[in-house]
């Protein structure tokens, strides 16, 4: 068995004296795992670094096993970020989330897709904090857990949506939630329109509790949120305003 396909670094750990463990979230074969032979050598270590870009090709005897992993590194996204610990933490929550969330090798394209752009939005892009929320909802809906944001599960209107229902998750209107507000999850305007105003950073841990609130509940019922996001999380909390 052999494939070749393109791929972004999840995580890398250590598989005996000399070879690592790569997983790899891949364009058309998802969430796969492969041995690296030779994989703790200095220069292998700066390759698989979470986040970074790969063109990859596995090899196995027969497709249910481990199988070995040879990749050449296309973006070193990981090393560029260096210097900015609140990007590199976003960088390595999305890998985290990502690596936790996804069953093994089933193809997810879209996501895959949208993945791909939010690492090199993390990277260049000002908005990369709304677009890291923004991907934790698509992830959401991608493993069959999306939130309706369309309409108001109580009256039905489609305006005026500020809260989100943490059982359903279906939107609220101000004025159908205001007698259970304290029970509701905030909803941030930028989720649903990309062209709201900017959002204050308030509004971002509000994105990111909300999504939290799903994927604790349901994505992660059985394990924990990985601790890569909690470091994000904080680091965006001591952050103090808005990061461009």
């Amino acid at each position: 068995m052999e494939w070749n396909d393109s791929g972004i670094v999840l995580s890398a750990r250590r598989h005996g004296e000399t070879s690592s463990l790569v997983i790899l979230f891949t364009a058309q074969h998802g969430r796969h795992a492969g041995l690296v032979r030779g994989g703790q050598g200095r220069r292998a270590r700066g390759l698989y670094q979470a986040g970074n870009r790969v063109s990859a090709t596995w090899r196995a005897r027969l497709e249910e096993h481990l199988g070995n992993l040879r990749c050449e590194l296309v973006h070193a996204a990981a090393a560029g970020l260096l210097d900015d610990a609140l990007r590199l933490a976003a960088l390595s929550a999305a890998c985290a989330v990502v690596e936790a969330a996804l069953p093994e090798r089933h193809p997810y394209p879209v996501l895959y897709e949208e993945f791909y752009r939010l690492a090199g939005r993390i990277e260049n892009d000002a908005t990369w904090v709304e677009s890291y929320a923004r991907f934790e909802l698509m992830l959401l809906a991608e493993l069959g857990f999306g939130l309706d944001l369309s309409t108001c599960a109580v009256s039905g209107k489609t305006t005026d949506l500020v809260y989100v229902s943490p059982r359903s998750g279906r939107a609220v209107s101000s004025k159908a939630g205001a007698e259970w507000r304290e029970k509701l999850l905030p909803l941030p305007a930028f989720l649903l329109r990309s062209e709201a105003s900017a959002p204050s950073l308030e509004d971002v841990h509000a994105a990111l509790n909300l999504t939290g609130w799903f994927l604790t509940g349901h994505v992660f019922a059985d394990a924990k949120v990985p601790p890569a996001r909690e470091r994000f999380l904080e680091r965006l909390a001591q952050a103090g305003s808005m990061p461009g």
